[in-house]
């Protein structure tokens, strides 16, 4: 197993954390309040990675995840990731995910269709997001739950924080708002 190095930084959102090794980027912690909660949760999954520091590429990765937290629109699509430790089809719905677009969303059983799969594949697509090494980067908070609905999140502050990155996204989830104003009476 190649050697992991890890950084934790902030951002507009909280304190992230990112592990890579000489493949590419192996995991990454999404924002807590405290840089020792995140560094506490990105060891928790990688006990032996050691602080390092950044290469060009990782440096790159971590200055784009500063400008999506600040509201920017960014593609991580072109970050290496190092998935060796996944199967083979949660590598398959993590490229599908990963081609879902800034603003945009999908649902598990639309990744298990395009897949080739049938609807009942959609629980191995929310098994994949909710194991996501590298949430963000694959970004499993644009994929939703049947009919639109939030769905699960495994992250600090769970479904709430999905919503966040969605709306930080321009995504609106809940009622349309209303075609017309009211009377007031």
């Amino acid at each position: 197993m190649a050697a992991h190095q890890y950084l934790v930084f902030e951002t507009a959102g909280g304190f992230c954390g990112i592990a890579w090794n000489d493949k590419g980027i192996t995991r990454f912690q999404l924002p807590t309040k405290a840089a020792e909660s995140t560094e506490r949760l990105l060891l928790r999954r990688l006990p032996t990675a050691k602080p390092g520091q950044p290469t060009v590429k990782i440096h790159e990765a971590v200055e784009a995840v500063k400008r999506y937290f600040a509201g920017e629109s960014v593609d991580f699509s072109r970050f290496t990731l190092d998935l060796d430790d996944q199967d083979d089809l949660f590598r398959e719905i993590y490229s599908a995910a990963r081609r879902v677009g800034w603003g945009h969303t999908t649902t598990y059983g639309a990744i298990a269709k395009e897949l080739g799969a049938g609807p009942q594949a959609a629980r191995d697509v929310g098994q994949a997001m909710a194991k996501n090494p590298v949430a963000l980067i694959i970004p499993c908070h644009r994929v939703l739950a049947a009919g639109g609905k939030l769905g699960g999140f495994s992250a600090p502050g769970g479904a709430m924080s999905k919503a966040r990155m969605l709306e930080l996204e321009g995504v609106r989830l809940g009622p349309p708002e209303p075609a017309q104003q009211s009377l007031g009476f």
